[in-house]
């Protein structure tokens, strides 16, 4: 009998194993759902009622809650607006799942509603602001008035030595910065300085920008500046850069104007002139010439000198001091090379002129005293052979020891040496009828007097 009532109690008894969920069921399912004291489905929909009626373009919204399942209907102006309804929802006690039905309006009137009504909005801040907008309108036009008289009393700057060039570069960052104050001022009326940092950084980012790609602009107008203050030529100066050479015409902010002996004009950048090596020909007035003339070996080279030197000092337009002089540059196999040097005083004597005719009258004077300027020679050695007894030997070449220089050796003509202002006149004529800057001291005086 026992036996028989605890089989009936086995069998009586629940399956654990079917009451007890599978292993690692729990780790996939999400929050379990309460359902204990849960809110009721119309505490929920009015819940979500009272706030969307506060939310501007959520009015009309209608909701309906089953079961905790929200359902959202009706339409709105713009998709943020159905985004954040649905967040609303999803974040209501009770809310088991949200379903949003929500619709944009598709006419035209509809999409500029929100358009117009941020447009009447800032028409509407606008005029309450229109009396600061004004009063910061007037601080910038008076700083930049300000600033503009300020940039035209270049008097002390020029006063202190500065440059033209140097005197407008001042000038406008005075203008520059006396016209941020005033910037500055109306934003800080208009509560708008936040606004400076970001306007500070873009201009940096932009500044960097610029700065590489004018990168060449920016060197040719500080070589600009460099060279207007320290003045290394004038108008008119005669110089060279590198293999370029030329009268200096003008300065520009850019570059340099140079007119060759051609006539053609010459643009060299400003930063090519600071940084190559220059020679300026016109600073002193006085300037040595020189050429080399080959003459025999067989000649007495004192002779030869003295005979130079006397020919110079006849010339037209050659100094007296410095006076000519005569070196021997170089001893080859047939000729021996010297080196004729003397000096003209360029403001009364032209440089090349002056060199030619050096060059003409030397010659002249060797060919009158039979001074040989002799070409390559090459020297030939033969076997020797018998000579009959009755031959006379060949007279040797008697060398040339000794040469007379006379009072008249060299015939001196008369021939125009002086100075050449053929460039000079030209230079003169491009200052009058050009009007491109000219930031050289005199630059401008000197177009107005010949333009007088």
């Amino acid at each position: 009998m026992k036996a028989l009532l605890l089989a009936l109690l086995v069998c009586c008894l629940p399956d654990n194993s079917m009451a007890m969920p599978a292993q690692g069921e729990n780790d996939s399912q999400t929050a379990a759902i309460q359902v204990i004291n849960a809110p009721q489905d119309e505490a929920i929909a009015a819940r979500f009622r009272a706030i969307s009626a506060a939310i501007a373009g959520m009015e009309t919204v209608e909701v309906n809650v089953q079961a905790g399942v929200l359902t959202l209907k009706g339409e709105v102006n713009t998709a943020q607006l159905k985004t954040a309804a649905a967040d609303i929802a999803n974040r209501l006690q009770g809310v088991v799942h949200v379903q949003n039905q929500l619709q944009e309006p598709v006419a035209l009137r509809s999409r500029l509603a929100p358009a117009v009504d941020k447009f009447g909005e800032m028409l509407t801040n606008t005029v309450q602001m229109l009396p600061l907008l004004l009063l910061a309108l007037l601080s910038i036009v008076l700083f930049w008035l300000a600033g503009s008289w300020l940039s035209q009393r270049g008097a002390l700057l020029r006063r202190l030595g500065l440059s033209e060039l140097a005197t407008n570069l001042g000038m406008r960052f005075v203008r520059l910065i006396i016209t941020s104050i005033g910037i500055l001022i109306a934003l800080e009326l208009l509560d708008a300085t936040a606004l400076v940092s970001a306007v500070l950084g873009v201009a940096g980012v932009i500044g960097i920008a610029l700065g590489f790609a004018f990168r060449n602009i920016v060197e040719n107008y500080l070589a600009g500046v460099l060279l207007s203050t320290r003045n290394p030529f004038a108008i008119g100066d005669f110089i060279q850069v590198d293999s370029m050479s030329g009268s200096v015409v003008r300065l520009t902010s850019r570059d340099t104007v140079l007119m060759t002996l051609d006539g053609n004009h010459l643009r060299i950048p400003n930063s090519q002139i600071i940084t190559s090596p220059m020679t300026n020909f016109s600073r002193n007035p006085l300037r040595r010439f020189e050429f080399s003339v080959g003459v025999s070996v067989d000649l007495d080279l004192v002779v030869v000198r003295q005979l130079a030197i006397a020919t110079l000092q006849q010339m037209t337009g050659i100094l007296a001091d410095p006076r000519p002089r005569v070196l021997v540059q170089e001893l080859g196999d047939s000729t021996v090379t010297v080196r004729v040097l003397a000096w003209v005083d360029q403001r009364d004597t032209d440089f090349l002129k002056a060199r030619s005719e050096a060059i003409r009258l030397v010659k002249a004077a060797f060919d009158k005293a039979g001074i040989e300027m002799p070409e390559p020679i090459y020297r030939i050695h033969m076997a020797e052979m018998p000579v009959a007894a009755d031959h006379a030997a060949a007279p040797t070449a008697k060398a040339l020891t000794a040469i007379d220089v006379p009072a008249s050796a060299t015939s001196i003509a008369t021939v125009d040496v002086s100075a050449d202002t053929t460039i000079e006149q030209q230079v003169q004529d491009d200052l009058q009828h050009s009007e491109e800057e000219n930031l050289l001291p005199g630059g401008k005086a000197a177009a107005k007097t010949t333009k007088s």
